[in-house]
């Protein structure tokens, strides 16, 4: 069975980037949906991003588009999330998921058939 683990989480000032990864392992990425979602305490998880397996279309969250980006290095198995002009309604828990089903609803990975262990990102002067 594989699992997806993610870095790249920290503290940052406002105005500044941080890059997420999420690297999958005893599975392969390729043919798989995959996406972040965040929650910030005291709210509902949120879907940021999401990218399809069947024609890598991209998807966000209003709230990041132009902000954030998602790519794929499937030679590294590996999902990052770009994340440039941070500010703190960005402070969350991150988490990457995939879905091996392939598409995307918007922003949101479907179904998850695997799910990150969730990495810190703090947005603070």
């Amino acid at each position: 069975q594989g699992q997806l683990v993610e870095s790249g989480g920290g503290l940052v000032q406002p105005g500044g980037s941080l890059r997420l990864s999420c690297a999958a392992s005893g599975f392969r990425l390729d043919y798989y949906a995959v996406g972040w979602f965040r929650q910030a305490p005291g709210k509902e998880r949120e879907g940021v991003s999401c990218m399809s397996s069947s024609d890598d279309s991209t998807y966000y969250a209003k709230s990041v588009k132009g902000r954030f980006t998602i790519s794929r290095d499937n030679a590294k198995n590996t999902v990052f999330l770009q994340m440039n002009s941070l500010n703190p309604e960005d402070d969350a828990v991150y988490y990457c998921a995939a879905d091996r089903a392939g598409d995307c609803d918007r922003e949101h990975v479907q179904d998850p058939d695997y799910w990150g262990q969730g990495t810190q990102v703090t947005v603070s002067s």
